[in-house]
């Protein structure tokens, strides 16, 4: 029933952009909490991005803070991920995830995700 696309993903050289998207649906399912997450080949899934869908509140991970933008269109459902100043280490398939949490205040440390789309690939070469 609920489901997650993920797009927006491609091949870029180092210090391109990409804008990935994460479209729900039905569009009457909503959570609270919206992330991002990324696995490269051979490595441990990594979390990139959440935001609060609530009231807007957003958190990044180390490895992106600065370069990337999480954010959220409600009239379409949708969640996005604003990648700047890509660098080779951010090649991976990007996922979109989603959940439920007692209050937004909780989306700042949530890791473990209900709801997961099927990924986009993004390739950054130097």
């Amino acid at each position: 029933q609920v489901q997650l696309v993920e797009s927006g993903g491609g091949s870029v050289q180092a210090g391109g952009s990409l804008r990935l998207s994460c479209e729900a649906s039905p569009y009457t399912y909503r959570r609270n909490c919206m992330g991002w997450f990324r696995q490269a080949p051979g490595k441990k899934r990594e979390w990139v991005a959440s935001m609060s869908t609530t009231d807007g509140n957003t958190y990044y991970s180390d490895s992106v803070k600065g370069r990337f933008t999480i954010s959220q269109d409600n009239a379409k459902n949708t969640v996005y991920l604003q990648m700047n100043s890509l660098k080779p280490e951010d090649t991976a398939m990007y996922y979109c995830a989603a959940v439920s949490v007692p209050s937004s205040a909780y989306c700042r440390l949530r890791r473990t995700f209900d709801d997961w789309g099927g990924g986009t690939q993004v390739t950054v070469s130097s």
